[in-house]
């Protein structure tokens, strides 16, 4: 018998960025949004939560999901709760550190990099996130 936590889910019934993540960020994301299904029926606010436990564990890496070095919520939006109107940083996490942030802006090859604020940075991030993860769902 196969435990629960090693079975795999099905890629297809993902979002694009979550299939293309590891196997702990599919399986994150699919039994959150199972359990938010259960209780908040199948729509948007189940997604979004979701999405919301993935970033506490994982953050945005152009078009997916890696592992964070450490867990916790990834921006402001994700700390309050569920009736929180806060900026989100689509996945950046806005609480790593400045060298973190640079080392991804490096990877993404974000311009001007090395004269951004932390600020910019996330900023920059999440628009170098959007740009690949629209490059991967044309090439896919």
């Amino acid at each position: 018998m196969v435990e629960e936590t090693s079975e795999q889910p099905d890629p297809d019934d993902l979002p694009s960025t979550i299939a293309r993540s590891d196997a702990k960020a599919q399986r994150t994301y699919e039994k959150t949004l199972a359990s938010a299904e259960e209780q908040y029926g199948d729509g948007e606010r189940a997604h979004r939560t979701a999405f919301s436990a993935l970033k506490h564990t994982h953050e945005k890496v152009g078009d997916h999901w890696e592992p964070k070095d450490g867990k916790g919520p990834s921006d402001p939006q994700a700390e309050g709760g569920r009736d929180t109107d806060r900026p989100t940083a689509g996945g950046v996490d806005a609480n790593a550190s400045k060298e973190h942030l640079m080392e991804l802006a490096r990877r993404l090859d974000v311009h001007g990099r090395s004269s951004m604020t932390k600020d910019e940075l996330v900023d920059a991030l999440r628009r170098a996130n959007d740009r690949e993860t629209r490059r991967a769902r044309e090439d896919g």
